[in-house]
């Protein structure tokens, strides 16, 4: 679990230390992650890192683990409000970021913890046809 801040560069902190350790888990360990698990997860990773730092006061938490052929992307953060997608609109600048989330994640789920609230989204290590590896 690795503390988070809430300055301004902690939304790039955690995308880099994701693609860290996503490239440790190929290297280190042989697990394979495509190109397109690298990116959707360092997108997953700053979509949720940045609700956090905008709507909860205080630190937050990321956690990155594996489990079987999905990472698991957790952040915890002080606000014990669930996030809700917005319905659909094209027009709207910006506040899409959970919609996002929730097209590109394989599982989502959002609960309360004292204080606070933990968000969870759920990637596969590699696409479906088993290519695309760096």
């Amino acid at each position: 679990m690795i503390a988070l801040d809430g300055g301004g560069s902690c939304i790039a902190d955690a995308r880099h230390l994701t693609g860290a350790f996503l490239a440790r888990l190929q290297a280190d360990h042989g697990i394979p992650v495509s190109a397109r698990a690298m990116d959707i997860t360092q997108l997953v990773v700053s979509e949720l890192v940045t609700n956090a730092r905008k709507y909860a006061p205080g630190p937050a938490w990321l956690e990155l683990r594996v489990v079987g052929a999905v990472v698991e992307v957790t952040v915890w953060d002080s606000d014990p409000v669930l996030p809700v997608a917005r319905a659909a609109d094209p027009g709207r600048v910006g506040q899409h970021g959970l919609e996002i989330v929730m097209a590109v994640a394989e599982g989502f789920e959002a609960r309360r913890e004292s204080p606070g609230k933990r968000v969870t989204a759920r990637m596969a290590l590699w696409d479906a046809g088993g290519g695309g590896h760096r």
